[in-house]
């Protein structure tokens, strides 16, 4: 199992090209991490990395070696894979994330009962608005709103879920009801934005009588935080775009109001991502199958 571990955190350090990010990432101190390398490095007769005080670059022996050290991992897992289905007990840890919304209305309030179902299965959930990379920050499954531009990655498409532009009754008061989308594209109204590392531009894609329509918007205020945005537009800062189910107790309680009903925004996919392999983990499975039932029969509620 040492060369194993050695071989993991190979592939660790490699991919986040870094031996910190490596050791935080696979729950061992910098020192192991970099024992472990040199202990590779002893065992190939080969230098894996270049180091310097501040970068560590993969040397061609590196680069080669990673390519075969996945097969191995794959390997293993796939082994390990076939065993958990003839025991019928998966275990394990999975790294899981989601958006904030969807993880706060769905996935969290879910995990204890998948864990109670299946007690081997440890989940590490992490919530966050940022564009994700899988392979980088070592996640098994991630949910996701919208189109996934990565083409290495496999979707399971859950649901298309409704949205709506919604403001508080006092941004209303104080700016009036917009009655047309051109009004957005003006210093008449301010529209609050999600904006993360590398988004783009912001457009919404509003459903007119002419057609999809793409407004280019702005205003004053931005952030990388979804539940921040409802926050700003509950008191009275600007008009948000939102999927129905994150801003459902807001309006049931008219602390928020649609607005433009009548052009209203294209509706938004619910997938969940993980990556492509020969064969699927089956306690990634079971967890995405369990989350896709779960989230189903709340979405249709």
């Amino acid at each position: 199992m040492a060369y194993l571990d050695n071989i993991q955190t190979f592939v660790r350090v490699f991919e986040l090209g870094n031996m910190s990010a490596a050791a935080r990432d696979l729950r061992i101190s910098a020192a192991v991490a970099s024992s472990r390398i040199s202990q590779l490095e002893d065992h190939l007769g080969v230098r894996l990395f270049q180091r310097t005080t501040r970068l560590l670059n993969a040397t061609e022996q590196g680069n080669t070696f990673y390519k075969g050290a996945l097969k191995i991992l794959e390997a293993v897992e796939e082994a390990e894979a076939d065993i958990n289905d003839i025991t019928r007990s998966p275990r394990g840890t999975l790294y899981v994330a989601a958006p904030l919304g969807v993880g706060q209305t769905f996935i969290a309030p879910a995990v204890p009962k998948f864990h109670e179902t299946y007690p081997l299965i440890n989940i590490r959930l992490r919530l966050s608005d940022r564009k994700l990379d899988l392979a980088a920050e070592g996640l098994d499954a991630a949910f996701f709103l919208g189109v996934p531009q990565d083409s290495n990655l496999r979707i399971r498409k859950i649901a298309d879920c409704p949205r709506l532009l919604c403001a508080s009754p006092r941004y209303i008061e104080k700016r009036g009801m917009p009655i047309s989308s051109d009004e957005l594209k003006t210093d008449a109204h301010d529209c609050l934005n999600l904006r993360y590392p590398g988004a783009p531009e912001f457009q919404w894609p509003l459903q007119t009588p002419e057609g999809t329509k793409r407004v280019t918007v702005s205003g004053p205020y931005e952030t990388d935080h979804g539940e921040i945005l409802t926050n700003w537009a509950l008191e009275g800062y600007g008009i948000i775009l939102k999927p129905v189910f994150e801003v459902a107790e807001h309006l049931a309680s008219g602390r928020l109001v649609p607005v433009l009903e009548h052009e209203p925004p294209l509706p938004i996919q619910l997938a969940c991502l993980y990556m492509h392999r020969r064969r699927q983990d089956p306690k990634a499975r079971l967890f995405i199958d369990f989350m896709v039932e779960h989230i189903t029969a709340n979405i249709a509620t």
